[in-house]
């Protein structure tokens, strides 16, 4: 698939992200597959589109194979790009999903005509929060390192058999003298998390 070009100049510049802390864009090296545009996030967003369209369960006012998702929100929504014209992607349309309803926002311009007229307040998202600019535009980049975090380096490895050793067992908090309670289900010693000192 051709990449439209204002947004091959957007992930070029910005990278992976996030716009007012709000706004995640799909990156060809998002930090996870939930942010990365050549991971299984559109093609199984198109499904669930595809299921609803079909059944009628939620109005879905495009063709859902027209529809590719090109971002996200912190709150559920989706933002995809219309792809019709299918091979002239520098004309493709902008539309937002409701995350838990049936409301749909079409934007008529690009991705980066989207985000700069909804950074700068000039278009208002009905699904986004009232408060999204309420700190101005922002972008905060993602790392790597906070999604996918490295192992603690110096640290010996852990000893299974002396944490197990440290676990009480239904006798060892027991007064002297007296028997864990029978469980009534398998006529053995119920285990410590059944029994009560």
């Amino acid at each position: 698939m051709t990449l439209p070009s204002d947004y091959k100049q957007l992930a070029e510049h910005y990278g992976p992200g996030a716009f007012n802390n709000y706004i995640h864009i799909y990156h060809p090296h998002g930090p996870t597959e939930f942010v990365n545009l050549t991971g299984p996030m559109p093609a199984r967003i198109r499904a669930y589109l595809r299921k609803d369209f079909d059944r009628g369960t939620h109005p879905v006012p495009y063709d859902p194979e027209q529809l590719f998702t090109i971002g996200g929100t912190d709150n559920g929504e989706h933002i995809f790009w219309i792809t019709d014209p299918a091979q002239e992607p520098d004309r493709w349309r902008i539309a937002v999903d409701e995350a838990r309803g049936p409301q749909w926002f079409t934007f008529d311009g690009t991705l980066a005509d989207f985000l700069t007229s909804v950074l700068s307040g000039q278009t208002r998202v009905p699904q986004f929060p009232r408060d999204l600019l309420e700190g101005g535009p922002s972008f905060t980049p993602s790392h790597s390192v906070l999604w996918k975090p490295e192992p603690i380096q110096d640290q010996p490895p852990v000893d299974a058999a002396a944490i197990r050793a440290c676990w009480p067992t239904a006798t060892t908090s027991l007064p002297e003298g007296e028997s864990p309670p029978k469980s009534a289900k398998h006529g053995n010693a119920t285990t410590a998390e059944h029994w009560r000192p």
